[in-house]
């Protein structure tokens, strides 16, 4: 039986689900009763409503919370790790007996094994899912904080790299996760906030790294009692990496049963065979925007890699014997930053101006670097409080508004592809800078150093002009909610009468084909 399907909104339905209206007019007819039907209505025909094409329906769930908070804290017990052997490099390369750049690479192999996993990292994410790498992130990381508990005695420094080493591979399976879990489970208002909490718990974790360390491994002269300390600090970061994976193994979801956006929905509506990881990668190289934030993403976080790691010796230079300061201050450094990321999310979610937000972000990181560097050896430890605190409330809060300003431009395209190259150039600029400027440190002194970052940013804040603002999930959200905005909402006789006419024209067009096979 032939029947003509037509499109309308229910005026009574709040959710545009399938299970509302649909019109489903009678049978074709011969042409002569066809004539008397549009005046008598047939007895047997039925009218019953449904929404046909009508736009997916969305939802948010409060689990979406949990899932933000428990990735933040495994990224948080990730995070710490890294900086935990560099804000207290004397103490260590006394107690290994290595130099001062044996334990800056405790640091940088977090960034060089980033550079080659990033791109398996991203296929796998596409491929498997939040879930998979969620749990191999936080295996990994546990495994690595138990390798270096065993690793607490001056003859065993190839065993805590080794395990640090481990922890820096699960660092891949993290940093790329914020933007999809945001686009994931998150609704188009609170897709910024949401990253930025993702990102809060890795800033976190590092603003830990700095304090917790010097005050858990005090400098003692006595070997023993600092193997003490280190085994101590060491167990504790292992006992927390364990429960955070076993509450992952539990608690940890791919995704919502539906769709929080209808961006996602569509996202989702591409068949796995249909997507390219290949593929993706040429296009997000031929987007010239996208290109642009990648370097300026790598200048301005590779700064912010630099100073984290050389931030010890940066202060003993000037202020001897105040390891535990030189923590406060990356502290400092770290908790701006913190609040800078919250802020800058909060105000995207609201304004969506990505580029005017990210410029101006990306020129106070400047001007916070200079007022820095030509602080740093004033005397007064309070004034470098403050200049550090400015420079980590810029610096660190560029983060979310690069991952975010990625997704818009990069729409379509997978989240967790576009932050992987985000974090390889940030990874790769992050050791060219720490190697570059601890080696003008060494020939000349700090101020020189900075000085050498602050030119990079200013180039980096020139790029960030350039960049054209072509915000694609923006768009497609739009386009979506104008679909919607559009249906028309008939009464009961205009439904009637507009039924009829479309029925009218489609039965002419049978006779029109009829005619035509019976003539040819």
């Amino acid at each position: 039986m032939h029947c003509l399907y037509l499109e309308v909104s229910c005026s009574t339905c709040s959710r545009m689900s399938r299970d509302c209206l649909t019109v489903k007019l009678r049978p074709f007819l011969p042409a002569s009763l066809f004539i008397i039907s549009l005046l008598v209505p047939a007895a047997d025909a039925e009218v019953t409503f449904e929404h046909q094409n009508a736009p997916p329906e969305t939802r948010l769930y409060k689990k979406r919370w949990i899932i933000v908070f428990l990735f933040s804290s495994y990224s948080l017990c990730n995070s710490y790790q890294w900086i935990q052997y560099g804000i207290i490099n004397n103490i260590f390369m006394r107690f290994y007996g290595v130099d001062s750049f044996t334990i800056d690479w405790m640091s940088m192999i977090y960034m060089l094994t980033y550079i080659p996993l990033i791109f398996p990292v991203s296929w796998l994410l596409d491929k498997k899912g939040l879930r998979v790498i969620a749990l191999v992130a936080a295996a990994l990381n546990c495994t690595g904080t138990w390798i270096k508990v065993a690793s607490a005695r001056p003859d065993l420094f190839p065993v805590t790299f080794m395990g640090q080493f481990t922890c820096s591979v699960a660092q891949v399976f993290i940093l790329g996760m914020p933007s999809r879990i945001a686009s994931v489970w998150f609704g188009s208002k609170e897709v910024s906030t949401a990253c930025s909490i993702g990102v809060f718990g890795n800033q976190l974790g590092i603003a830990i790294g700095f304090l917790v360390p010097p005050i858990l491994v005090p400098n003692v002269d006595d070997l023993d009692e600092l193997a003490a300390h280190i085994r101590v600090m060491f167990y504790i970061t292992a006992g927390v990496a364990t429960f955070l994976f076993v509450l992952v193994v539990i608690v940890f979801q791919e995704r919502p049963e539906i769709p929080p956006t209808h961006a996602q929905a569509a996202a989702r509506r591409i068949s796995p065979e249909s997507y390219s990881y290949t593929g993706s990668i040429l296009r997000l190289l031929r987007n010239k925007a996208f290109i642009l934030l990648v370097i300026t993403y790598g200048l301005n976080v590779g700064c912010f890699y630099a100073v984290s790691t050389l931030l010890n010796r940066m202060i003993i230079e000037h202020y001897p014997g105040e390891e535990v300061n030189a923590g406060r201050i990356g502290l400092t450094i770290v908790i701006a930053g913190m609040v800078g990321s919250l802020i800058c999310g909060i105000w995207l979610d609201r304004s969506k101006t990505y580029k005017q937000t990210t410029l101006a972000v990306y020129l106070m990181s400047l001007v916070g670097l200079v007022l820095y560097a030509f602080t740093l050896d004033l005397g007064h430890l309070w004034v470098v409080f403050i200049t550090a605190g400015t420079l980590g409330f810029f610096m660190t809060g560029y983060l979310p508004l690069g991952f975010e300003f990625a997704v818009e431009l990069t729409y379509p395209e997978s989240e967790g592809t576009s932050s992987g190259l985000l974090n390889c150039s940030a990874q790769v600029f992050g050791i060219i800078f720490t190697i570059c400027q601890g080696k003008i440190m060494d020939s000349f002194n700090t101020l020189a150093g900075n000085l050498f970052l602050c030119a990079f940013l200013l180039i980096g804040t020139i790029i960030t002009a350039c960049i054209k603002s072509d915000l694609r999930r923006q768009l497609a959200n739009q386009q979506a909610l104008a679909a919607v905005s559009i249906k028309p909402n008939l009464s009961a006789k205009h439904l009637r009468n507009y039924t009829l006419q479309l029925h009218f024209i489609h039965y002419m067009r049978y006779i029109v084909i009829e005619i035509r096979l019976r003539f040819s």
